[in-house]
């Protein structure tokens, strides 16, 4: 089936970031949309508003008649439903053409001159803020891996059909493979995804892959001293980036002004003075260092630059400040590897000096919990007071003697606790916090505006007393 013959798209997994962006875009383009997802969110709701189709009960008999014709519905799922699922077993049986996600976005994006920002962490951010710098200049469409602040999506397509195409290029289960991006960026090469790629040489392998495919002429932004040292082809330029002099992007001149990164950044063709980012975190410095790297070799003026990081407002659940009262400061994060753990709270210190922190981390995963568990512990220690609920479990069943314990029992700070997440509002309303962070990829985000009615209700109380 041709993706321009498409008559009816239906989604297994519709609610998942990268799942609704597709849905998007063909919804934008008037092609009809259905889908299943486990539980209804934000996102399926808006999706529903949008003109989707979506059932929340896995049922052969729930899917809209319509989308039974095995002619003109193409069925994209992820990889998160099961393989015994009853609605992916029908269409399988019944010879439905089926793609993953990352096979549908990479056909897509053979259309297009495609960026793609990859990496363990760091590339949500970065691609959003690469898409934004875009957006602002020149104009692209884009595939995001989280909501824009600035466009409350994560789908964003220009007025006028243009060439550039922004893509957060996925690394589970080997999905970035499926692009041959013009300019690629590799923000960190970290052990993650071990349930799926077994040994980390295998991940390194990946990431070597991805940058192998980029196309005669193009462009690898990567971050100086990086986990790997990437080979590619002698008509790629490889463009590097960091906070030293032997980058080619860096910064200097940096300062803190009410909570916001200030600096020069200096590039092969000179520096450019009095830049502003507009979201905190010293992590969001480095990943706008790359992002700018990436839109200054595409011919983005200098001008556009600085209003494009001065105006970004950053993403749904990265250093995402939902409360911020006269004693009470509230950031929700999906930081889930130990490595970005560390990164927000070192952040979050920068940002918020002589401020007491209190994380509620929710462990993503079975098998990353059991393989980085000593690592978890030592990013949670740094935390004044660390709260640990039980594991996400997503796609995976549970590994005998792996819980949210075997993380505290490596863990040497004394105010360290285990709190079930049932009972986590009563935990906060009987619990002063100063600076209070969500922590993890599950479905802690679920409780974000529960959380702010209590820290509102205790700043109240605290202003009247």
């Amino acid at each position: 089936m041709e993706l321009n013959a498409v008559k009816r798209v239906y989604l297994l997994g519709i609610g998942g970031i990268g799942m609704s962006a597709i849905a998007r875009y063909y919804l934008h383009y008037g092609v009809p949309v259905a889908g299943y997802d486990r539980v209804s969110s934000d996102i399926t709701q808006n999706l529903e508003a949008a003109g989707a189709n979506i059932h929340y009960t896995d049922s052969v008999g729930a899917i809209p008649r319509a989308f039974l014709n095995r002619e003109e519905t193409l069925v994209i799922y992820t990889p998160a439903i099961p393989a015994n699922h009853s609605e992916l077993e029908y269409f399988r049986s019944n010879r439905f053409v089926l793609m993953k996600r990352a096979q549908v976005l990479g056909l897509l994006s053979s259309n297009y001159k495609t960026l793609a920002v990859a990496g363990t962490h760091g590339k949500t951010t970065t691609s959003t803020l690469l898409a934004h710098l875009l957006a602002t200049s020149m104009g692209c469409d884009a595939f995001l891996g989280g909501i824009s602040r600035n466009y409350s999506s994560n789908l964003i397509l220009a007025d006028q059909g243009k060439q550039l195409l922004v893509v957060e290029a996925d690394e589970y289960d080997r999905s970035f493979l499926t692009l041959h991006p013009h300019l690629a960026i590799v923000t960190s090469v970290d052990a993650d995804h071990l349930d799926i790629y077994g040994t980390y040489d295998a991940v390194l392998n990946a990431f070597q892959e991805f940058v192998s495919q980029i196309k005669p002429g193009g462009y690898l932004v990567v971050k100086q001293n990086i986990a790997f040292k990437p080979i590619v082809g002698k008509e790629t330029e490889v463009i590097t980036y960091g906070f030293t002099p032997d980058c080619h992007y860096y910064p200097t001149n940096i300062s803190i002004h009410d909570g916001l990164y200030r600096f020069t950044l200096v590039t092969p063709q000179g520096s450019i003075n009095n830049l502003t980012l507009g979201v905190p975190g010293h992590y969001n410095l480095e990943n706008a260092i790359a992002a700018s790297a990436a839109a200054l070799t595409l011919g983005v003026p200098t001008e556009k630059l600085a209003h494009g990081l001065e105006s970004f407002r950053g993403v749904q659940r990265r250093f995402d400040v939902r409360y911020r009262g006269t004693k009470i400061i509230y950031i929700d994060d999906y930081a889930h590897h130990p490595s970005e753990i560390e990164a927000l709270v070192r952040s979050v210190r920068e940002v918020f000096p002589n401020r007491k922190i209190t994380g509620i981390f929710q462990p993503h995963l079975y098998s990353r919990t059991r393989d980085f568990a000593a690592e978890f512990a030592a990013a949670l220690d740094k935390l004044d007071k660390p709260i640990i609920t039980e594991i996400y479990p997503a796609r995976e069943l549970p590994i005998e003697g792996v819980t949210s314990e075997t993380i505290m029992k490596l863990m040497s700070n004394s105010n360290a606790q285990v709190v079930p997440k049932a009972e986590l509002i009563s935990w906060l309303k009987c619990n002063n916090v100063d600076i209070l962070l969500t922590i993890g990829a599950g479905d802690i985000d679920r409780m974000i505006n529960e959380i702010v009615n209590i820290l509102e209700a205790k700043e109240n109380r605290a202003i009247n007393e």
